[in-house]
């Protein structure tokens, strides 16, 4: 049953509603009595009035179509903070019932001004207020009116304890605080802190949010009313580490943060904000690991500093060059670092007396590390390559850099033309002595090698510069990133253009058709692999006959095709993304690079590995295989590597697979067969048994091999 109010009216209800009723009729009874009612003020009703009614756990009303239970434990509101207090304290307008008009919602600002005028300046306020979100209220972080506890109690949604998890209530739920424009991460930083742990744990004195951003004036970073603004954090900081704050306030950082220099760095800088972690921590901004390269690098690396106040840039790779560098990189957990020398919270000037680098206080500092150090020790670089000063051990050491820099470059400058030409003449002397009579590579197929060779080398060389902006390879090639840029598009459609071409000579010349004919996979190609396998690995006496194109080739050339169409079609993508992501989202471009890249390692390190074994290391070639500069290659390498092909070109019938020879034949007296590439005897002889054949010669020398 409801009333007109929209109240649910309940059995203990209706009771009270009958008693009214009734007692309304004997004070409308009594004539005399009526007329100094209506004169008289209302009492108000008392809590125990009420909870006659409100006790009732079925009472509920409709708020905007919605039913809400009005339901009051008295047992609960007994225990509160607010029990002392009546009900009309709260609901002033409630004078009797029914409650017409319906009371209008307490506001806790009658009793708590204060806080109230804090909270309308808070973030929280102001969130509603314009529009962006739903702020934090009273009853959000105490709990419902009627069952508040006091903050001591440890039940209490306030307590000390309670206090991460009731903030993280809405700033631990991400949808809750995104239309406010931050995010939850915060929160989870927090409980992985040493603060949030310690909490956790059950310490009462590790920092809470309050600590840091108060409790009902919470504000942004960027108010200077605020805790968490740059220049308060010492402060704030230093509510639990004083001691700190006192010594860090005397430090040069702590000076320029008094001056007001926003450059110079607070405990938030190097500890982070919410994740801070201890010392001990590997992951921590403040480890001995990360010290120098991100924690106090992020300052003293640059030339900001130096161009703003003078102070030395390159900080940290000058400490990563010297000794103590060179061992933190390996790894060392106890060699210095900066704080070592420097000091944690009382970095001073060198200048300054009581600085740890000062020059009277160097060798006590180096005594840490290094007992009985002295000063002359203690006046040794820490900082290697540091810039030219004016005492004699730098400017010694300037010259003798510089010496030793032209004396390298002009002692192996000339090693390297002497050794040069002695590699280019007898290289030269070794390929006019082979009988090179076979042609391996027609002119049209060593000019798309040639093209091939230049477009791929300038890829790989363009695009890990772009890759790798800081590496040597970008030093080497010139600091205009744009000149790499163009030279890579320039040689990805040069490379295009050529797979293009090669498709169009395959399918319209007959030398074309038959090195289509010739690279095509066969079921013989799997055998001749592992026959090859075994002969080498000793499990077989044999090896494998090829013809033209073995194995090697075909897998070399169809790993081309594979690389030339992947490469292809991915660097597209990612040069023209924006016309792509027009029809098609924008992860392929992504998808593309990573593809791109990878493929262009698999790629390098193929030719690498693959092709210049083949055509340089093999000791049958080397220095080389000259067939890409004039295409033709020794007889006598020809037949013991393609030998069916070049039984038919001498005319000669299946040519005899070579054979191992034993291990201990020599000491066994066996006779031993001269090795196929021992110039012991001319090929067309070997073959034909006639010097001098006219056919023969007219097949090796005119013929050209296709």
């Amino acid at each position: 049953m409801r009333n007109r109010t929209g109240h649910v009216i309940g059995p203990r209800r209706r009771e009270c509603a009958r008693g009214s009723f009734i007692l309304i009729l004997l004070v409308l009874g009594l004539p005399a009595s009526a007329q100094t009612a209506r004169r008289a003020p209302t009492p108000r009703l008392s809590s125990a009035e009420c909870l006659a009614c409100h006790t009732d756990p079925n009472l509920s009303k409709v708020v905007n179509g919605q039913t809400v239970s009005v339901h009051v434990s008295e047992s609960a509101f007994k225990a509160s903070v607010h029990s002392a207090f009546d009900c009309t304290d709260c609901h002033a307008d409630v004078r009797d019932y029914p409650h017409e008009p319906p009371p209008q919602k307490g506001s806790c600002a009658t009793c708590h001004p204060d806080a109230e005028t804090a909270y309308a300046r808070s973030l929280h306020r102001k969130a509603v207020h314009e529009g962006r979100a739903r702020g934090a209220s009273c009853a959000d972080c105490h709990g419902n009116v009627h069952t508040i506890l006091p903050s001591s109690d440890p039940r209490s949604k306030t307590h000390r304890a309670h206090i991460p998890q009731t903030c993280g209530a809405c700033h631990g739920v991400q949808f809750v605080v995104e239309p406010a424009g931050i995010r939850a991460q915060p929160f989870f930083s927090y409980q992985q802190s040493v603060h949030g742990r310690a909490v956790t744990a059950g310490s009462t004195r590790a920092a809470i949010c309050t600590d840091c951003h108060h409790s009902h004036d919470v504000r942004s970073a960027a108010d200077p009313q605020s805790p968490i603004f740059k220049f308060n954090v010492p402060a704030t900081c230093g509510q639990c580490h004083a001691s700190i704050r006192d010594e860090f306030l005397e430090s040069i950082h702590g000076q320029a943060i008094r001056r007001g220099n926003w450059q110079a760095p607070v405990c938030t800088d190097c500890h982070g904000i919410h994740l801070i972690k201890p010392h001990i921590d590997p992951t921590s901004p403040v480890a001995q690991q990360a010290l120098a390269r991100t924690t106090c690098g992020r300052c003293h690396e640059g030339v900001r500093l130096t161009q703003e106040f003078g102070v030395p840039g390159g900080r940290v790779s000058t400490y990563l060059d010297s000794y103590h560098g060179r061992a933190s990189r390996l790894g060392s957990t106890v060699v210095a670092n900066c704080a070592s020398c420097h000091g944690v919270h009382n970095i001073l000037p060198s200048s300054d007396p009581r600085s740890m680098v000062h020059k009277a206080n160097l060798a006590r500092t180096c005594g840490q590390c290094h007992p009985g150090a002295s000063e002359n020790f203690a006046r040794v670089k820490v900082h290697a390559e540091v810039p030219v000063s004016e005492d004699i051990g730098s400017i010694l050491k300037h010259w003798v850099r510089r010496i030793y820099l032209w004396l390298i470059a002009i002692t192996i400058g000339l090693m390297v033309l002497h050794n040069g030409a002695i590699w280019r003449k007898k290289a030269l002397a070794r390929r006019a002595l082979e009988d090179r009579s076979i042609l391996r590579l027609t002119s049209q197929q060593r000019w798309q090698h040639l093209l091939l060779l230049v477009s791929f080398f300038t890829l790989v060389l363009t695009g890990f510069a772009l890759k790798y902006p800081d590496s040597w390879l970008a030093w080497l090639l010139g600091a205009h990133e744009a000149s790499r840029r163009i030279a890579h598009r320039v040689a990805g459609v040069l490379l295009l253009g050529i797979g293009a071409y090669h498709l169009v000579y395959i399918i319209a010349t007959s030398e074309g058709r038959q090195v289509w004919r010739d690279m095509r996979p066969q079921r013989k190609d799997l055998a001749d692999l592992l026959q090859n396998m075994r002969y080498y690995f000793g499990q077989s006496a044999h090896r494998p006959s090829f013809g033209r194109c073995s194995y090697i080739e075909k897998f070399e050339y169809w790993a081309l095709v594979w690389g030339t169409i992947i490469m292809g079609a991915t660097g597209l993508i990612v040069w023209f993304k924006a016309q792509t992501t027009r029809w098609l989202p924008g992860w392929v471009v992504d998808v593309a690079l990573a593809i791109h890249f990878y493929e262009a390692v698999l790629a390098t390190l193929a030719i690498f590995v693959w092709h210049f074994y083949h055509v340089i290391f093999d000791p049958d070639v080397y220095p080389m295989n000259w067939a890409w500069l004039d295409g033709r290659v020794s007889a006598l390498w020809y037949q013991h590597e393609h030998p069916l092909d070049y039984a038919r070109l001498v005319g000669a019938g299946p040519a005899e697979p070579a054979t191992a020879v034993p291990p201990d034949a020599a000491s066994k007296g066996t006779t031993v067969a001269a090795h196929p590439l021992t110039p012991s005897k001319d090929p067309v002889e070997a073959s034909t048994g006639a010097p001098g054949n006219p056919r023969a010669d007219a097949d090796i020398s005119g013929e050209e091999v296709r």
